[in-house]
C-alpha cells in the first residue's frame, strides 16, 4: 500500500456501476477497470437490485435517471441492508432537492454531469477512504506516515503520536476534502458547532496537528482557511 497510495486499496475490490446510456457506461467502466479488481456494469436500477441480491460488491456508482428505478430509489433500498456501503451518484441534476436527498442517504460523492476525469478520481479516492476506515486499517499518508482512524494515532517512522479528539476530527475532515480549501467558517462549524471559537483556537489546533503529521501537509490559504495537500504520487 505504501507505493500504491489510497487508490491501491481498490485493487482487490468489486464495484457495481449503473448507467442507461451505453456509450457513457462503456467509457466509465473502462476507467473503473484501471482501479478495481472487478467491474460489473448494468443499464438500470432494477438490475442493480438483482445483482446485489446474488453477489457482494464493495462500492456502487449510480446514475440518477434510469429506467425502472432511479438511482436514489435504488440507494434507498440498498441502504436498508448496507448502511455503510460507499455509493457515488453521477447525475445531470444539480437541484437542491436531489442534493438534499443524496445527503440524507449518506452518499459518498455526488458528481454533476459533465464531470472531468479528475472529478471521478476524486470520487474514487473518497470510496477508498471510506473502505479503509470501515476496514479499520491505517491510512497511508506517505512512505513514512500512517494515520490510524481506529487508534486515533499518527505513526511517523518508529514514533507514534496520539491525537486529541479535535485533532483527529480535523485531520479526518481534511482527508475527506483533500486538496480542497476549507474556509475558517466551515471548520468552525464542523469542529465547534454553535460555540463560535476564536480564530486563535483553530490556529492553535492546526499548529498542534502539524507537529504530529509534519508541517507540509496542512497548507494555509491566506484570509480564507486551510487545505490538506495530498502528494500526487501517494494519492493515486
Amino acid at each position: 500500500m505504501e507505493t500504491d497510495g489510497l487508490l491501491g486499496i481498490l485493487r482487490d475490490k468489486k464495484i457495481l456501476y449503473a448507467e442507461d446510456e451505453e456509450g457513457i457506461r462503456r467509457n466509465i467502466a473502462e476507467i473503473l477497470r484501471l482501479f478495481f479488481l472487478d467491474v460489473t456494469a448494468v443499464e438500470d436500477g432494477q438490475a442493480v437490485i438483482d445483482e446485489m441480491a446474488i453477489a457482494h460488491y464493495d462500492a456502487l456508482m449510480l446514475d440518477i435517471s434510469m429506467p425502472n428505478l432511479d438511482g436514489l430509489e435504488v440507494v434507498k433500498i440498498i441502504r436498508e441492508t448496507f448502511p455503510e456501503l460507499p455509493i457515488v451518484i453521477l447525475s445531470a441534476y444539480s437541484t437542491q432537492e436531489h442534493l438534499w436527498r443524496a445527503v440524507e442517504m449518506k452518499i459518498t460523492r455526488y458528481l454533476t454531469k459533465p464531470h472531468t476525469r479528475d472529478d471521478l478520481i476524486d470520487a474514487l479516492t473518497h470510496i477508498a477512504i471510506e473502505l479503509n476506515r470501515h476496514s479499520r486499517q491505517p491510512i497511508v499518508m506517505d512512505a513514512h506516515t500512517l494515520y490510524s482512524p481506529c487508534r486515533k494515532t499518527i505513526r511517523r517512522g518508529t514514533q507514534e503520536y496520539p491525537l486529541t479528539l479535535q485533532e483527529s476530527r480535523l485531520l479526518e475532515f481534511l482527508i475527506r476534502n483533500d486538496n480542497c480549501t476549507l474556509t475558517f467558517e466551515t471548520l468552525y462549524d464542523y469542529l465547534w458547532g454553535y460555540e463560535a471559537p476564536s480564530k486563535e483556537a483553530l490556529k492553535s489546533l492546526v499548529k498542534d496537528l502539524r507537529k504530529k503529521i509534519g508541517k507540509s501537509w496542512i497548507q494555509s490559504v491566506y484570509g480564507i482557511g486551510y487545505r490538506l495537500e495530498w502528494p500526487d504520487a501517494i494519492r493515486g
